[in-house]
């Protein structure tokens, strides 16, 4: 498959969900840039100890690249459009056009979810934000018909390096973080405390994706190289841990119910993966998932450094049964289109 340069360190990548743009996905990049800084605007490298060393400005920078997908054989997709923007960690799509600031500009948005992923609508949903100084922000439909801040609290000790909806109880927000820690929250309780703390993580937790076709379902990955499946309604113990090996950084579940067992898994030093869980139905009380039932179906790797950005195309590949995927990479500048 195509394979082009991002010439930034690329980290993330989204398709589109909504109809009649689902041949469009976008991946962010991200570039700190040290320059000489001017005397109006001094701030010393936090490694430079001695005063004769130059004074050096640290600057972050990103850009948006969307790109379209084609049918044509020797250019599987281009791209169309560049955007300018800070450092870009994470991205989800939306029908309109806002910028708000959700924190002050030495803290970086780390991930965000959108409340209404499970049925992609053109209407606003809320936006759960985790942000580098600990916090979590959400986002609320104003009566203006933008979104405005509802909430923000102190949720981690260190980066929250996800924060996520259920998508089937929209009122619940779990989050992850460096601090080895997964907590829920309920909005209708309040952010003084959480629902609950799992701290039996062996590393940070990275990722959080609620389950759009099986209710009471979350994968959650870790730095220590494991996905685990939790039922939320007993969130302290995993139903199964899979070691995906190299670290776990993000997870996508199919977006087709016909392939609800499949998890996209970007494992940083280890490629990108298909999980594929051997699940029953929301209905099934007594276990969400087999015991063992567990299959690595495909793997990718053809990336030569970290891998990060990882996406399932919502469109309907003509022939075959696989579907069309986007990942990228972070040294390497890489960002490929594939099948799984």
């Amino acid at each position: 498959m195509q394979v082009v340069t991002t010439s930034w360190p690329a980290d993330s990548v989204e398709f589109c969900p909504h109809t009649g743009a689902q041949d469009i996905f976008v991946c962010g990049t991200y570039k700190l840039e040290s320059i000489p800084s001017t005397p109006l605007n001094e701030t010393v490298h936090e490694d430079s100890s001695d005063e004769h060393t130059p004074r050096v400005k640290q600057v972050r920078r990103g850009k948006c690249l969307v790109f379209q997908v084609s049918s044509e054989e020797n250019t599987p997709f281009s791209q169309i459009q560049e955007i300018s923007l800070p450092a870009i960690l994470d991205q989800k799509w939306l029908e309109l056009l806002q910028k708000i600031s959700c924190a002050s500009d030495d803290v970086l948005c780390l991930s965000l979810d959108w409340s209404n992923r499970r049925y992609p609508t053109n209407g606003l949903g809320s936006l759960i934000v985790s942000l580098s100084n600990g916090s979590l922000t959400l986002l609320k439909p104003s009566s203006q018909g933008e979104l405005a801040i509802s909430d923000n609290w102190h949720a981690h000790d260190h980066e929250p390096w996800i924060a996520a909806w259920d998508y089937w109880n929209t009122s619940v927000i779990y989050s992850g973080g460096d601090d080895l820690k997964m907590k829920g929250w309920d909005e209708r309780q309040g952010f003084d405390q959480p629902t609950f703390v799992n701290k039996r993580f062996d590393a940070g937790v990275t990722t959080i994706q609620s389950h759009p076709h099986i209710e009471h379902l979350i994968a959650v990955g870790s730095y220590d190289n494991k996905v685990r499946l939790f039922d939320t309604r007993k969130p302290l113990k995993p139903l199964l841990d899979v070691d995906v090996g190299g670290g776990a950084w993000r997870v996508k579940w199919h977006p087709s119910a016909e392939r609800q067992g499949d998890l996209l898994v970007a494992c940083m030093h280890d490629g990108f993966k298909v999980v594929r869980f051997g699940l029953g139905n929301a209905s099934d009380e007594p276990s969400l998932i087999a015991e063992g039932a567990y299959e690595i179906v495909k793997r990718f790797d053809e990336h030569e450094s970290l891998a990060y950005g990882v996406d399932w195309s919502f469109g309907q590949r003509s022939g075959g049964k696989e579907t069309l995927i986007a990942s990228c990479s972070f040294y390497d500048c890489a960002l490929h289109l594939w099948s799984g």
